[in-house]
């Protein structure tokens, strides 16, 4: 049995590391700042996920779940919280291209009150 969970660690801590590693490359390689968040907070949290699954997994401790689940929860709680952030400010900024955009929901707080 404790061959079969290393071997379930091991796959979670190498899928969370290619998880890692493509948001990444994301960050480096897409053009604007929406498509680079993306990249950075869906395959990273996930990825980092996985590697505190394997970590829980591989050192079969109820002390290692009870300490890596609130440091799961905020993550997932920040990283969205963060990207969302840093996207607002680039888009004040004008650094986003918006003929890029389907939708913009932000256009009717840019104008002006009329006088």
């Amino acid at each position: 049995m404790n061959e079969l969970l290393d071997t379930i660690s091991l796959v979670l801590i190498l899928a969370g590391a290619l998880l890692c590693l493509t948001a990444a490359i994301g960050v480096l390689r897409f053009r604007d700042v929406p498509t680079r968040l993306h990249a950075a907070t869906k395959p990273q949290v996930l990825g980092f996920a996985l590697i505190c699954l394997a970590i829980a997994l591989s050192l079969r401790s109820w002390e290692v779940v009870a300490f890596l689940t609130p440091v799961i929860v905020i993550h997932f709680a920040t990283a969205p919280l963060s990207a969302h952030m840093v996207g607002r400010q680039a888009y004040r900024n004008g650094t986003v291209d918006e003929r890029s955009l389907y939708v913009d929901e932000l256009a009717a707080s840019r104008r002006t009150p009329p006088r």
